[in-house]
């Protein structure tokens, strides 16, 4: 049989007239697309509270903002409720590269830089606000760049979390009652204080596991604001709510330095500004729950308790002072100075 050659020879003359410039503007776009910088890039977020909770929706939300403004090149997913690990193990996965993503508790990565754990000295916070106000000093941006230049990690925004209280079997309401008392604490060292100053018997739990270990009774109380005693439904194995405040609690999303490193200035700037605003989303949310949530506990018939909040701090005060705890009176005056 017989071919003819005609077609092609045809096609070829009219690609042939096409101008010298759409074949050079052809070829660069082909480059672009193919180097690394337009590869797209999966990474993970991770972060051990439940989908319903405000970190996580907002963090749904910066995801996708994120691979928006990036025109696709970061594709992010959110991983909820410990499901790739409790706090400790995503704190390390960020060093290890097993996550790009996290939000939590800053206690945790001052196991790793102590200055962060200022923050979490009892009775530090006058309320949410001055917490906002010293993420914003200068003292904050002072243990940022610090953390950052030592491990890498760059933290980029805070989010306000609640003032932790104390939920339980039994009401009390001043520091001397619970002496003895079991109560589940996070696994880091600055949430028991509180609890060794009044001689209870803090227990690390990991928070995956508290629902069932008030339910069986392997501890009588715990620790948490009132949004993440709702959102946990702890209020179903507790018969009381104490408004303890000890702690007025923060979280921070952080970004690995395998990623970090590999951002452009732009890029990083970026990332800043969607995960600050997602911060300031998921506060203004938090608070307006919290705000409503003790009229809810009364409803669903706990018992909310006004403790002597004082007998707590000065009992810290005196059987846990600032310098106890591997922290400077020097942060501590700056922190009470933020505005």
């Amino acid at each position: 049989m017989q071919v003819s050659w005609f077609p092609l020879k045809a096609s070829a003359m009219r690609f042939s007239s096409f101008p010298r410039v759409y074949w050079v503007v052809l070829a660069l776009l082909a480059s672009l697309l193919c180097s690394p910088s337009f590869a797209q890039q999966k990474l993970k977020w991770a972060h051990v509270y439940e989908s319903s909770e405000p970190y996580h929706t907002e963090s749904v939300w910066a995801a996708e903002e994120i691979k928006k403004r990036s025109n696709g090149k970061f594709d992010i997913q959110v991983f909820p409720a410990s499901s790739l690990g409790k706090e400790t193990d995503l704190n390390q996965g960020l060093t290890l590269g097993s996550v790009d993503i996290v939000i939590g508790g800053p206690s945790f990565a001052a196991r790793s830089y102590p200055r962060f754990g200022i923050a979490y000295y009892p009775f530090i916070f006058r309320d949410g606000d001055h917490l906002l106000a010293y993420s914003k000093s200068s003292l904050f941006q002072e243990m940022v760049n610090e953390f950052r230049n030592k491990s890498g990690i760059q933290v980029t925004a805070y989010t306000y979390y609640g003032a932790r209280h104390t939920s339980a079997q039994k009401t009390f309401s001043q520091c001397a009652d619970i002496k003895g008392l079991k109560i589940r604490v996070p696994d880091a060292p600055a949430y028991t204080a509180t609890w060794q100053a009044c001689g209870a018997n803090p227990t690390p739990i990991a928070f995956a596991e508290v629902y069932l270990a008030l339910q069986n009774g392997t501890v009588d109380a715990q620790e948490n604001p009132l949004t993440t005693i709702e959102a946990k439904k702890f209020f179903e194995v507790q018969k009381a709510i104490m408004l303890t405040g000890h702690i007025v609690d923060g979280l921070v999303t952080m970004v690995a330095p395998h990623v970090w490193s590999t951002l452009s200035p732009a890029e990083q700037k970026m990332f800043t500004e969607v995960m600050q605003e997602a911060a300031s989303r998921a506060t203004a949310k938090v608070k307006k729950r919290e705000a409503e949530l003790i009229d809810v506990f009364k409803k669903r018939g706990l018992q909310v308790v006004e403790v002597n909040r004082k007998s707590f701090q000065d009992t810290v005060l005196k059987n846990k002072p600032v310098e106890s705890m591997g922290l400077t009176r020097a942060d501590y005056d700056r922190v009470q100075a933020a505005k």
